[in-house]
């Protein structure tokens, strides 16, 4: 489209000038366009309520070792939107599933959570995340796996102020700063019961050391129940 101001030149502007008349010619002239500033580009982790990324859905598949396969849809503006992270999938293959009560907290759109209840179907999951638009589509990953699932929107434990667990496990949302790693690991204790465990999985150069430590420091005691490409799944437990 032909921009305001600008000059067009024509055959009988040009036929009397050489060819590097010409080049100079055209390129004085594109100088003198504007050119139009971009907007900087602002980052938005995922731990956040309300997602401002426009939302496109991807359908992934989660394929567990014991053969069994399970479809998801991924949301932008969601942990995990471009594929089932690894650490998520050694979580899930490694977990020691304990009692019936658990909470998948910080559950993105619904991958563990969902996956153990379709894994362990005695148990009762529950699942929650402060980003809506993660419970929006745990809900219908829910639905669509045919899993019962009491599923809530809200920063770290307020929505389970009353309720205490059996097991509580999660991807910790690591990005989102110490603060709230740190916030999970301490009411992790306050929420479950006497001989529940508290399990979470990280990278232990990225993170991942430290969360280990802290959660001996909370519950006094700490185990590595797997070392896989760098990833460990660390497990605590609340002992009476």
């Amino acid at each position: 489209m032909r921009e305001k101001n600008e000059r067009i030149f024509g055959p009988e502007d040009l036929r009397d000038l050489t060819p590097e008349q010409v080049i100079k010619l055209y390129g004085e002239t594109n100088k003198k366009k504007k050119v139009e500033k971009k907007k900087p580009t602002t980052f938005q982790h995922y731990y956040v309520e309300n997602p401002e990324s426009e939302l496109r859905v991807k359908e992934l598949e989660l394929n567990l070792k014991n053969g069994h396969t399970y479809i998801f849809k991924a949301p932008t503006g969601v942990y995990g939107k471009k594929d089932i992270d690894k650490a998520t999938k050694v979580l899930l293959e490694y977990a020691e599933i304990e009692g019936k009560k658990i909470l998948d907290i910080g559950c993105g759109y619904g991958v563990i959570g969902i996956t153990l209840k379709k894994e362990y179907p005695d148990i009762e999951i529950y699942m929650s995340d402060i980003n809506k638009r993660a419970v929006e589509f745990s809900k219908i990953n829910a639905k669509n796996n045919n899993v019962f699932a009491d599923i809530r929107q809200g920063y770290l434990y307020e929505p389970w102020e009353n309720e205490k667990f059996d097991q509580i496990i999660s991807n910790p949302p690591i990005v989102a700063g110490k603060k709230v790693w740190m916030a999970l690991i301490d009411g992790a204790y306050e929420h479950l019961n006497n001989e529940g465990s508290l399990q979470l999985v990280a990278f232990h150069n990225k993170g991942g050391s430290r969360i280990k430590e802290y959660m001996k420091k909370v519950f006094g005691n700490v185990i590595e129940l797997t070392k896989k490409g760098g990833i460990r799944v660390y497990k605590s437990v609340k002992e009476k």
